[in-house]
């Protein structure tokens, strides 16, 4: 069965989840990235590439990084770029998602970058939408935010340089993270030769093992000798219960301090897909640390973005 994300020649027309993506394709998306990084040191930021495009934000759910991003990215290409109200919109009065997608169809949109609570929307619509319509996933339920796993993995490549000599820790709440999802996939295809998964059993999901990854619950013996830590935000929001005892005790177990730090190899890299949550997830002390990369994330995150509209909208 031919991935959705791919059209016949195999080049990338959506990006609905890295999960499926071809490693050619992963790099291809970080090497055209590479090339629009020192993009941000000029004094004109902006290319013609999608000049006349338009591209439409459609977030479901708030998010002000990942949105204004987007929004930069969308811009820096030369695009028109138009950010919808969802809370003031059609969608919030019961128009259906489709319906939705069909009247900015009409409106002649080239390019939908969608953010839903529920996992699957961007699929959907990228099932409905004419072959010159493209879509980019912002962030869907638990499933996939498969931008952030790509800038992630721009962000290890930069500092690390090669994949397959790594040991890689992704710490927290990963049973509500679609970020933790899409590094696994992402991590696992590049080669990467150890990917490990350290939580509470509270928040891990079944099965984790079959995805390639070695399971955790001691935070001390997960973060032995590892090159990169990726930390999680607590998702609260998403969260159905009592699933922890409290903030203070995750943060005593779980929250990477600098005692916990000195544990992975001497030049680990500590990353975070924001917010963060200071004093829960991380201790401010190695949030600004010398070996946090969590600032150049987000910066890396323009290129990144940048990357998947051009590629995508040029397929």
């Amino acid at each position: 069965m031919r991935n959705p994300q791919l059209n016949r020649n195999g080049e990338l027309t959506h990006l609905l989840s890295i999960e499926g993506l071809p490693r050619a394709v992963i790099n291809h998306v970080l090497d055209t990235a590479a090339s629009y990084a020192p993009l941000a040191e000029n004094e004109v930021k902006k290319v013609p590439l999608l000049h006349g495009k338009s591209v439409f934000n459609l977030f479901f759910e708030n998010s002000t990084r990942t949105r204004t991003t987007f929004e930069i990215a969308a811009k820096r290409l030369s695009a028109d770029v138009y950010n919808l109200n969802i809370n003031a919109s059609s969608a919030s009065k019961g128009e259906s998602l489709l319906d939705t997608i069909n009247n900015l169809s009409a409106m002649q949109a080239d390019l939908f970058v969608v953010r839903h609570a529920s996992s699957g929307a961007p699929h959907l619509i990228a099932q409905h939408v004419a072959p010159h319509i493209h879509v980019i996933n912002a962030g869907d339920g638990r499933h996939a935010h498969p931008t952030q796993g790509l800038l992630d993995m721009y962000t290890i490549r930069h500092y690390k340089k090669d994949f397959t000599n790594l040991t890689v820790a992704i710490v927290g709440d990963v049973l509500h993270s679609r970020v933790a999802r899409s590094d696994i996939h992402a991590l696992t295809t590049l080669g990467v030769p150890e990917v490990r998964v350290i939580a509470p059993l509270t928040l891990l999901p079944a099965g984790m093992e079959s995805l390639g990854v070695k399971v955790f619950t001691d935070m001390a013996e997960g973060l032995k000798g590892v090159d990169v830590i990726i930390m999680l935000r607590l998702q609260n929001e998403r969260m159905r219960g009592a699933l922890l005892p409290s903030a203070q005790e995750y943060f005593k177990h779980y929250g990477l301090t600098q005692d916990k730090l000195a544990l992975a190899a001497p030049d680990a890299i500590v990353m975070h897909p924001g917010p963060m949550n200071r004093g829960v997830e991380i201790d401010s002390s190695v949030a600004d640390g010398k070996q946090a990369v969590i600032l150049n994330q987000v910066t890396f995150g323009i290129a990144v973005r940048m990357a998947v509209m051009s590629i995508v909208a040029g397929a």
